[in-house]
């Protein structure tokens, strides 16, 4: 792994080809590697956490259930223009577009 790094010309603040910077690198990787593991476990820990008590991350949806359903049945019907529906439901022509326009599906060739 040392060797590794050296290829790739990465400093390290101390010198590997000696025995105690060996030694010195042997013993602080597998613990930064530990470190990084527990913050994961922990991050995941809370996120189960708050998942259990009914809390999701993330940012909320801009339309409601009923609204997308409004939305939707309103571009079906043609009457107004995207517009006009986007301004009676108050969201922006891309969350309408993204309610109501499947996504399509590219086949690979």
């Amino acid at each position: 792994m040392v060797e590794g790094l050296k290829e790739r010309g990465v400093q390290d603040g101390f010198d590997t080809s000696t025995a105690a910077g060996k030694m010195v690198f042997s013993v602080i990787g597998p613990m930064a590697e530990y470190e990084r593991n527990l913050i994961k476990e922990r991050t995941m820990a809370g996120l189960a956490s708050d998942r259990a008590r009914g809390r999701m991350g993330g940012r909320p949806k801009r339309l409601k259930e009923g609204q997308v359903k409004v939305v939707i049945a309103l571009a079906n019907e043609g009457a107004l223009t995207i517009q006009e529906v986007c301004k009676q439901v108050g969201c922006s022509r891309s969350t309408h577009y993204r309610h109501v326009v499947p996504p399509l599906k590219i086949e690979a060739t």
